[in-house]
């Protein structure tokens, strides 16, 4: 069986990479609570990877905990900007490579800087592989290490 390109992207990058990891493939899930039992991890530690707009064709990715999302004013203040976006479902799919719902920083269209919330330090969590129900666990400081990203608070409770 072949791999989804977006999976084939993503699962190359990580081995290029030399990450240690290992594939998790599961059913559709509907929620944090469901993607957490499928891939047998705690809620915090489901990544989600957030494409930002920072500016005009200016991106970046920011990891974050499953039980926690972005503050705003946090990541603006880090990388002094006023503002900031969420580009829609259309556009993160042109500048990625990949479908909301599977973006990874591993194997994108472009190499878009990572910010690393602080939280995900220390622990081993999954992060979206590039398809529907694919998931790579890995160990979150080689992953950080990895992909360059640098480490902030970011993130605030949900």
């Amino acid at each position: 069986m072949s791999e989804p390109s977006g999976e084939l992207a993503a699962l190359s990058a990580v081995r290029e990479l030399g990450l240690d990891h290992e594939v998790r493939r599961h059913g559709p899930v509907r929620s944090l609570a469901e993607a957490a039992t499928a891939r047998g991890v705690e809620p915090a530690d489901v990544v989600k990877t957030i494409v930002v707009r920072r500016g005009d064709g200016d991106y970046l990715f920011v990891l974050v905990p499953g039980d926690r999302t972005i503050a705003g004013p946090k990541l603006r203040a880090l990388l002094g900007v006023n503002r900031l976006s969420m580009p829609d479902a259309r556009t993160a799919f042109e500048v990625t490579g990949y479908q909301r719902g599977t973006i990874t920083p591993f194997g994108a269209h472009t190499a878009w800087p990572v910010i690393a919330d602080e939280r995900l330090l220390g622990r081993r969590v999954t992060l979206g592989a590039g398809a529907h129900g694919v998931a790579v666990a890995v160990d979150a400081d080689a992953a950080v290490a990895a992909l360059k990203a640098q480490v902030a608070d970011v993130t605030d409770a949900e």
